[in-house]
Order: C-alpha cells, then structure tokens, then sequence
C-alpha cells in the first residue's frame, strides 16, 4: 500500500504531536500502524513537516533523524504522547513529566542540530509552558493530540474534513438504520 505525508497529518498544531500522531490508531493493538517503522516514512517526515507543519516557520528545513538517534527519538515521541495524553486526561502526571524530561535531556544532548529530533525537543517545551493547556485535546474519532485554535474552544476533531466528516457520517447512518423498519 502506497503512503503519503498529507496535510491531513499534521493536524496536530504542533510538530511534536505530528511525531506523536505518527502511530495511527495507537490504542488498537490490532490495527495500529507505526509510521516510523519504515525507515522510508520516518525519513521523508521531515520535509513533509517543513511543508504543512503548524509551526515549520519556527524550523524551516529539518534534517531526518540520523539512524544512531533512533532509539532516543522513537523513546521521546512515546513520552510525548504518554505526558500529553494523561495531562489532557487528568490533569496530568509528575512522574510522566519527569520521563518527558529526561527524555527530553538525552534527546537534545544527543540529536543533530537542526534535525528532526532536535526540532521535537524544541516544540515539546513549547507546549509544555503552554499558556492555556485546555486547548490541548484528543481526536473524538482518531485518538490523536491536537490544539484546538478554534475561537469558542469546542473543536472535537482533529480535522474536519478527515475525522470529522467520518463521525458525522457514521451518525448519519447509525441514525437512517434506527429508523429503517
């Protein structure tokens, strides 16, 4: 199956949640999809995030993770997405937030500068000394982290086109079947 970066995803508002976003339907063990299991994938990301990303004015052009940065990558966007889920959650979680920054440390301590690793790092902080932390939220359809920039703050979706045109059509037809005698 072919495979594009689209706008589609990177409707995270931010380039850390597009690398969190980057496993699809994360909580499905049977459906999940991993983008950056192929290395192909992980290595286009960042051209991609230069081009549709909410914040690639902040980054300009990044450089892909060099494979020796792998590990301590993939280990950031895992912590990403535990810290910011449970804090959207809950409230939040100390001990999520001290393994966020640890991760955070060895990540910026070791990436390239300039490259996709380094440019999550600078984006996570960003978030983290985020002035109004509710607009933070989780997809009602997909599961992933997103800002909502919305004016009244009631975005559900992470875009409406994709996510939010599927839920309004599974209400539709969940509606036409209820009535179907």
């Amino acid at each position: 199956m072919s495979f594009s970066w689209t706008p589609h995803r990177f409707a995270g508002g931010a380039l850390a949640l597009d690398v969190a976003n980057s496993v699809v339907l994360r909580h499905d063990t049977n459906r999940r999809i991993d983008r950056f299991a192929v290395r192909d994938q992980m290595l286009s990301f960042p051209s991609a995030a230069a081009e549709f990303c909410a914040e690639r004015a902040l980054f300009g052009d990044i450089a892909p993770v060099a494979r020796e940065e792998e590990t301590d990558f993939i280990a950031l966007r895992e912590a990403i997405d535990l810290y910011f889920r449970r804090r959207i959650l809950d409230g939040g979680d100390d001990r999520l937030l001290a393994d966020l920054l640890e991760a955070l440390a060895k990540t910026l301590r070791n990436a390239s500068p300039g490259g996709l690793a380094a440019a999550t790092a600078h984006s996570v902080l960003r978030l983290i000394a985020m002035p109004d932390p509710e607009r933070m939220k989780i997809c009602s359809n997909c599961g992933w982290l997103f800002i909502d920039r919305s004016k009244n703050r009631s975005r559900a979706w992470c875009d409406m086109a994709v996510c939010g045109n599927r839920a309004k059509a599974n209400r539709h037809y969940r509606r036409k079947k209820e009535e179907m005698p």
